[in-house]
Parts: C-alpha cells; structure tokens; sequence
C-alpha cells in the first residue's frame, strides 16, 4: 500500500500544479475576454444610438410612411467561429452579412437602415464576445474547484494515508527487529 499511496501523492501533486498553470491561463484569458466584451459593448450601444438617431431623421424628413415602405426584411447570414483554450471551447469572433434590400427609398431611410445594419453587426460581435466570456468563467469555476478539492482534500487524505501506514510498517520493523534480537539473545534481550 506504501508504493501505491506514494505514486498517488506524487499524481495528486502533478495534477495540483497542472490545474494552477490552467486557472492562470484562464484567468488571463477572462480578462482579455471581459475587456473584449466590454468594448463591444460600448460599440453595440453607441450603434444602436446611432441608428436611432438616424431613423429619427428618416422619419422627419421622409415620414413614418416612408420609413414603413423601405422596411422590407433584410436576411441575416451570421457566422461564428471557435476556439479552445485550455479545453474550454468558446466563439473567437463573429461576422454578420445582411443582404441587400431591394425598391426605392430616399436617403435618409438608407442612412437608417445602413446604421441599423451596423447596429445588427455590433450586437452580433458583443453576443460573441459574451458567450465566450461565459463559457471561459464557467470553465475558470470548475478549474478552480477542482484545484481546491486536490489541495485542500486530496492531498491531505493521500498524506495522512501515507503517514499511517509509515508509521504502520515502523512499528512492524521494530517488533519484528526486538523479535530476532529475542530469538538470539533468549527472552530477556529485548527488555533494555
């Protein structure tokens, strides 16, 4: 059992020191990608203040009606991309291409809808850039549960485990050491 405890320990330790080098890989990772999100945060809402504003203009110079008869539905193709860090797979960027609408409208609706094409495109990146902040915190959590449960229970088990059973064989190798000097020396040598 002494062999086994010993290789279990040296295990526990190595695996101890692999999941630190993850959590601070992760961790590192998280602010980048938290600083990531937040700055396209900041993109998306001040897109969407934008084309507010630029449909607030549409709607003064062209009326309600003509903002209507140019808001055909555009479609959408969003394209996500994926990278692994540390074994935690998250989006890596985003990219959203809307199709061009086709009838007349004056300027100010095309400046509108190209705002809230924009708009779409900002919101798509921050939706990205937040899932992988999620997933990336998700994984940094279990990482870091996993590395207490090795410190703070395992290796402490392993060692007190260890520790037993040294002490077991100890007592084992004296009495067996105070055995043969008996069988030697008669039963009196032992005593001393």
């Amino acid at each position: 059992g002494r062999l086994w405890l010993v290789q279990r320990l040296a295990v526990a330790h190595r695996a101890a020191g692999l999941l630190d080098r993850k959590l601070q890989v992760l961790t590192r990772e998280l602010d980048t990608l938290r600083a990531a999100a937040e700055q396209t945060r900041a993109d998306w809402e001040a897109a969407c203040r934008e084309a507010e504003r630029r449909l607030l203009r549409a709607v003064l110079l062209g009326g309600e009606r003509a903002v209507r008869l140019a808001s055909d539905v555009d479609e959408a193709d969003v394209t996500v991309w994926y990278t692994v860090t540390m074994g935690a797979r998250h989006p890596a960027g985003a990219r959203c291409a809307v199709g061009r609408a086709e009838g007349w409208e004056g300027a100010a609706v095309a400046e509108a809808r190209q705002a809230y094409r924009t708009a779409l495109t900002a919101a798509v990146q921050h939706a990205a850039a937040a899932a992988a902040v999620g997933v990336v915190e998700s994984e940094t959590t279990a990482t870091r549960y996993r590395l207490r449960a090795v410190r703070d229970r395992w290796i402490p088990r392993l060692s007190e485990a260890l520790a037993a059973v040294e002490f077991s064989l100890e007592e084992l190798e004296r009495a067996d050491t105070a055995r043969l000097r008996r069988s030697r020396h008669g039963p009196s040598a032992g005593l001393g």
